[in-house]
């Protein structure tokens, strides 16, 4: 099991639905103002969002590193694969990343898919995502929790330093023979500046805005235009 199919198995233990449920709400109506038919979703977890979109007459296509995750897409008929979002071929109008999906990559990482992104976007295409704020990582993200609900215990314990958010998760479940099975490993997410996405080669950062979604302004989101090249 990956550490983000961990994060799979314990999400629903995270306290987490009304703040995706407003994200998904921020996404759809960035995305109004334009005449978007095909749309991208990075990251796509269950997918929620791709349902909304598809609900608006967009065709989806999602992506995830989760296997849970796309196994539920699919058992729902969503068009999604576990692969890396660099292999998908094809274009589309727009792009987006929930949920903090671009901290979960660092700089080399991010700036290389970002660099990908742009080829899969149409010349008029759009990228969207949300990052982390530092005041988000430091104030919000970082602590500990623990939740537990009949069969089943969730502690995570988070630290940021060095512009790095290491959460560990440990979940216990019980099995049908009663025995309990544990599971745990950590997830790193990363701070990144905006000076990184200013200096992309093949996309532009045409907009940003910092809202608050747990605290404030915790969350910022960005959206890009592909640099055409003449």
């Amino acid at each position: 099991m990956t550490n983000l199919d961990l994060y799979a198995k314990a999400e629903h233990l995270l306290g987490i639905e009304e703040a995706t449920e407003a994200l998904y709400d921020l996404y759809r109506s960035e995305l109004d103002e334009y005449k978007v038919k095909t749309l991208l979703d990075v990251g796509c977890g269950r997918g929620g969002f791709m349902e909304r979109m598809i609900s608006d007459g967009v065709l989806c296509k999602g992506v995830d590193l989760s296997a849970i995750m796309v196994d539920e897409c699919q058992a729902k008929g969503l068009d999604a694969e576990c692969i890396d979002a660099c292999e998908v071929t094809g274009k589309y109008d727009a792009i987006v990343s929930i949920f903090d999906v671009l901290n979960f990559m660092d700089e080399p990482t991010l700036v290389a898919f970002l660099n990908a992104m742009a080829d899969k976007l149409n010349d008029d295409g759009i990228l969207i995502a949300d990052i982390n704020t530092l005041y988000g990582f430091s104030d919000v993200a970082e602590g500990t929790m623990s939740k537990d609900r009949e069969d089943e215990f969730l502690t995570v314990d988070a630290i940021f330093a060095n512009d790095k958010l290491d959460t560990q998760f440990t979940l216990f479940q019980k099995e049908e023979d009663g025995k309990y099975i544990k599971y745990q490993d950590s997830i790193i997410q990363y701070f990144h500046k905006i000076k990184t996405f200013q200096k992309l080669e093949k996309l532009k950062l045409v907009e940003k805005q910092t809202f608050s979604l747990y605290d404030t302004k915790d969350k910022t989101l960005l959206k890009f235009k592909k640099r055409i090249t003449k």
